[in-house]
């Protein structure tokens, strides 16, 4: 707390807690890495978060941009880690549109389960063989 009697709590902390990292380290190293903005700004590990704060968190090409609602010290369940911040709704949009792109991406290339089988091998080397 500070003087003023405000809670506050370190961004990489606050990550964890909320479940957007597995581990404490991971959410330092993306902090680090200028992955995860405080209301616009690059920041620390060790930068004070309060309620309130505006979050970008950037993970594989995804972005979420959240609004703090609580602190919380220990990480708890998804439920209670869901409860710590609200997302905006373009952000979700955004966020739900790409997972789709990426969807349709995957759809469309070809599906390869690893080596090809003894008769998948005959079958692609009698059509490489045609005349």
């Amino acid at each position: 707390m500070t003087p003023s009697g405000e809670p506050k709590l370190r961004i990489d902390k606050w990550l964890w807690a909320a479940r957007f990292y597995r581990t404490r380290s991971l959410a330092a190293t993306a902090v680090e890495a200028g992955q995860v903005r405080i209301d616009g700004e690059r920041v620390k590990p060790a930068r004070t978060l309060r309620v309130g704060n505006l979050v970008t968190v950037r993970r594989a090409a995804l972005v979420w941009d959240v609004e703090v609602t609580a602190l919380a010290e220990r990480r708890g369940s998804a439920t209670d880690a869901a409860l710590l911040y609200r997302e905006t709704q373009a952000s979700a949009n955004a966020r739900e549109a790409e997972v789709a792109k990426r969807r349709a991406a995957a759809a469309a290339g070809p599906r390869l389960d690893g080596r090809p089988t003894k008769r998948d091998r005959r079958k692609l080397q009698d059509f490489l063989d045609e005349p």
